[in-house]
């Protein structure tokens, strides 16, 4: 909740147009005036972060909203707005392409909000938007994105529209559409730790784009107690917008996944999504011991921060091996320069292990040299173009 700016300061409620998801997910602008947290965590499509509040601005309004009313939170949202109101209307011109009229922004909020919280008047109304529509919303469609567009309206902006329901609204269709997910007949890569199954993937999506979904670039994470190395995990959240997201863009008549635990870091994969890999076609993937070691250097320790990620998880591995053997030693692998050997230790002493139990009772259909990425991608989608329908 955020008192931030009230749209109109007679008795007449000023109605503010709104639209649903699919339209605001079809617009060509959306702006987001949710604080840089909740952007952060998860966001439409290709929305701006634009916020009304900061991180800390938002909490503060938000606990005098509980703690002490509505008009002590619509007070200081009042305040707050005020002080950057210039600089939200220019923000959000300059992300739609509009210039805003000189005006005196402060005293027109002062006068638009003069009635204070019990003088609300405004109320959605459901239109068709412009083909140049600018959605802007919050988190449920209330105060933050409904004044800011009656603010706007009042400027002589006539382009903006509210989602309604806000990004709530949002996250309940990106919920029930992953719930009732259709995906077409799947192929799995599998193989190894270090071979390359993700290299192949990806060459595989540019030979033949919309065969593939990446789960674990959708997720930034290599689904391994290191699979943070290197990259950015995202939150279930985010990871939900992003596979559907993957899925409207389009697919093939086949999809070809990287073999996956249900959880992929932290997020887990939705169940449309699981049966669908635990009923794929197994590819299995190889190379030799050599090219593991190349690929997985290259992945954990091409750069220095890559590095020191890798030291701060090395001692989880250290106890699953057995801390009185090994504790300490694949960090002093790694702070010696032993590169090869500790990226040989972990292969044969941890991944291996793991892989060939895991996957003890997979029958494979077709398996492929993983060692030049693009040959087996060339190989792979031949063999997918002959087996379709």
């Amino acid at each position: 909740m955020s008192g931030s700016m009230v749209a109109h300061s007679l008795r007449e409620s000023v109605r503010v147009p709104a639209v649903g998801v699919a339209q605001a997910l079809s617009a060509e602008v959306v702006v987001d005036l949710r604080s840089p947290a909740e952007f952060g965590e998860d966001h439409l499509p290709r929305a701006k972060s634009v916020p009304l509040f900061d991180d800390t601005e938002r909490a503060l309004v938000g606990t005098l909203y509980r703690k002490e009313s509505p008009e002590a939170a619509f007070a200081k949202g009042r305040e707050l707005a005020r002080q950057r109101i210039r600089a939200l209307v220019d923000e959000i011109g300059s992300v739609c392409g509009w210039t805003p009229p000189e005006a005196d922004f402060e005293n027109r909020l002062d006068g638009m909000t003069r009635t204070g919280f019990a003088g609300l008047e405004l109320e959605l109304l459901g239109v068709d938007p412009p083909h140049d529509a600018v959605v802007l919303h919050c988190w449920r469609g209330g105060l933050r994105s409904q004044s800011v567009v009656a603010f706007l309206a009042a400027l002589g902006f006539a382009r903006a529209v509210v989602l309604e329901g806000g990004y709530r609204a949002y996250r309940r269709d990106v919920v029930a559409s992953l719930d009732g997910l259709q995906l077409p007949p799947a192929v799995v890569l599998r193989g190894l730790t270090g071979v390359g199954k993700t290299l192949v993937l990806r060459e595989l999506e540019r030979v033949r784009p919309g065969l593939t979904i990446d789960l674990e670039g959708l997720a930034g994470h290599r689904s391994s107690i290191l699979g943070m190395v290197g990259l950015e995990p995202c939150s279930q959240k985010a990871f939900d917008s992003r596979l559907l997201a993957r899925v409207r863009a389009g697919l093939s008549k086949v999809v070809v996944f990287e073999g996956e635990s249900r959880k992929v870091g932290d997020v887990i994969l939705p169940e449309r999504v699981w049966s669908s890999l635990a009923g794929a076609t197994n590819v299995q993937l190889g190379a030799s011991p050599e090219r593991r070691v190349e690929v997985l250097i290259e992945d954990y320790l091409a750069t220095d921060l890559r590095r020191d990620q890798l030291r701060g998880q090395l001692p989880f591995i250290e106890r699953r091996l057995g801390p009185v053997r090994w504790q300490g030693a694949l960090v002093a692998m790694l702070d010696e320069g032993r590169e090869d050997e500790l990226v040989r230790t972990l292969l044969e002493r941890y991944y291996d292990p793991l892989y060939t139990h895991s996957e003890r009772d997979k029958t494979y259909a077709l398996t492929l040299d993983a060692t030049d990425p693009a040959r087996a991608a060339r190989e792979l989608a031949d063999w997918i173009d002959a087996r379709a329908p």
